[in-house]
């Protein structure tokens, strides 16, 4: 079994997103698309961008060029571990920007995650994020930043709310300075909540729409 890193389209990168990924959304940051290939076949791309925050690098304390955010993990069946491909995409990228000092990622209790693979990959836990509100806009749930240019403040304030619960934040330093200086953030990692203590959202009424359910079909590189 062979694995083969290099840059994907934008077209392929969606493609993989919108079949193998939760979300089916591309971000809309910038970022780079790292395409993976096992045994010749492309099984998906590992995405790097901006990420939610585009003001992170000041609680770090470096330039916007020295920190991304891991924002998408999106693979079809493979035989690698994702820890493994995960890393294998973090060397690629640090080879292409030697600069890189930090990666964050965040694992999403909504959606069931804790952030084992970054737990395997000895990440540094550091946290939960704060939790966040969102309205129900245009048949579908958005977070206020997304809609307040479309909306006057007092027609936001009529739409439908859910909170839903703060994420895990995970850290991967790149150097040793990084390591040294984000170390002391690190934490417990948390564990797989059980079966029933579901921190899904809590909403005004309603139901929380589902995903819409795809085939998942091979794509050869």
């Amino acid at each position: 079994m062979s694995l083969r890193l290099d840059w994907a389209t934008y077209e392929s990168a969606k493609y993989a997103v919108k079949h193998w990924h939760y979300s089916k959304r591309m971000p809309k940051s910038k970022i780079v698309r790292i395409g993976i290939w096992e045994d010749e076949k492309f099984i998906g791309v590992v995405i790097f961008g901006v990420g939610a925050s585009a003001v992170a690098h000041l609680q770090y304390k470096v330039n916007p060029y020295q920190i991304c955010e891991l924002v998408r993990v999106a693979l079809s069946s493979h035989k690698a571990p994702v820890t493994n491909i995960i890393s294998k995409s973090i060397s690629f990228l640090k080879k292409k920007c030697p600069n890189l000092q930090l990666i964050t990622s965040f694992a999403d209790p909504f959606e069931g995650h804790v952030g084992i693979i970054y737990q395997a990959g000895n990440w540094i836990y550091a946290g939960k994020t704060a939790e966040v509100i969102e309205f129900y806009y245009k048949g579908g749930w958005k977070h206020v930043t997304g809609i307040y240019k479309s909306l006057k403040r007092e027609k936001i304030k009529t739409l439908k709310t859910r909170r839903k619960p703060a994420k895990y934040k995970y850290l991967m330093p790149l150097d040793k300075q990084m390591r040294k200086q984000i170390e002391p953030l690190r934490q417990p990692y948390p564990k797989r909540m059980p079966l029933g203590d579901s921190q899904r959202p809590v909403e005004d009424g309603g139901a929380i729409p589902t995903h819409t359910l795809q085939t998942q079909v091979a794509v050869n590189g």
